[in-house]
């Protein structure tokens, strides 16, 4: 039997509706089981801490339990590929961040494209930095450390966490925006970084603040310039790099992403939770505890700025010659 044409042209209509239809209410119904939430690092840390905040919000919010499974292991990048390989249905997230920028140029043989393969949901929060020094270091700011350096090439070790870490990366930015060149000196870790820097086997590094401000501010080390393009108010007394390099700017950021074809639908409701964890004063709290800064934005925002930090430390990574060992 023939269907009239516009009878026809009706059902056709109807069934090409049907996938919209069926994803909007998908995420109307979404979360219908657990969520897991994997985190690319051994527990303890400020971005396991920060996730674990940010779930037991959502587990509040959306009926469900928004669980951790930390995942640590090649930089970030086991972790990161157990979200790539999932299926795209808002049932695993990944807790993002600078390292998964980073890696894009740092390894080469890597088994996918982050920025193709990871499905922006929203920002969640920034780690500042900040370069600290030895006592004996005579530069007490960074204009005086910069004729310090000059007037050493090479005789300053510089020490980080780690060949092509956001530490190791923000000393190389350093050095290319200011003409300096200093030894780097990578650790397993800013723990015994720390213990080095402290007893002047190294003589500056760019550490989250996170992990220095305690040392800082018990007058062990002391901090020349926050890496942020703004003071931070944890050390208001420290100026910002920038004061002193104009357009130098370092800090680690965190969100939250997911499969590459996560409906849009269970990306935006994810987003709006998130950004209502972010703007509630508990929050916030809790997240100042840590001294971080909250960072709101939506899907697309934090795309472009998972975008703009490839390309932008691809050129340090590559200025450095930094690989992933």
């Amino acid at each position: 039997m023939k269907l009239p044409r516009r009878r026809f042209l009706h059902l056709a209509a109807g069934a090409a509706a049907l996938p919209a239809f069926s994803s909007i209410v998908w995420a109307q119904t979404y979360p219908a089981r657990p969520v897991r939430m994997i985190v690319p690092y051994a527990p303890g840390g400020a971005a396991d801490i920060a996730a674990r905040l940010m779930c037991q919000w959502l587990s509040e919010r959306l009926g469900q339990q928004f669980i951790i499974d930390n995942r640590p292991g090649a930089g970030t990048n086991i972790g990161t590929e157990v979200v790539v390989r999932a299926a795209p249905d808002g049932y695993t997230l990944l807790l993002v961040n600078l390292a998964n920028a980073i890696n894009a140029s740092l390894y080469e043989n890597l088994n996918f494209n982050f920025v193709r393969d990871i499905a922006p949901v929203g920002g969640m929060m920034r780690l500042p930095q900040v370069m600290v020094v030895n006592r004996d270091v005579p530069a007490k700011t960074i204009a005086e450390f910069i004729d310090y350096a000059k007037a050493n090439p090479g005789k300053i070790n510089m020490g980080s966490s780690g060949i092509g870490t956001s530490v190791h990366l923000a000393g190389e930015l350093f050095m290319a925006m200011t003409g300096t060149k200093m030894t780097h000196v990578p650790y397993r870790g800013t723990a015994t970084a720390f213990t080095d820097l402290i007893a002047g086997q190294i003589h500056v590094m760019f550490p989250a603040i996170s992990s220095a401000i305690e040392y800082v501010r018990a007058g062990t080390l002391r901090a020349l310039a926050a890496t942020t393009a703004a003071r931070l108010d944890v050390l208001p007394d420290v100026p910002a790099m920038q004061e002193a390099v104009p357009g130098y700017e370092a800090s680690a950021w965190y969100g939250i992403g997911g499969p590459k074809g996560t409906p849009a639908e269970i990306v935006g409701k994810l987003n709006t939770e998130i950004n209502a964890g972010l703007a509630d004063p508990k929050m916030q709290a809790q997240f100042a505890k840590l001294g971080v800064p909250v960072l709101s934005t939506s899907p697309a925002e934090f795309g472009k700025l998972v975008v703009d930090e490839t390309e932008k430390w691809a050129k340090v990574v590559k200025l450095a010659g930094a690989r992933a060992q």
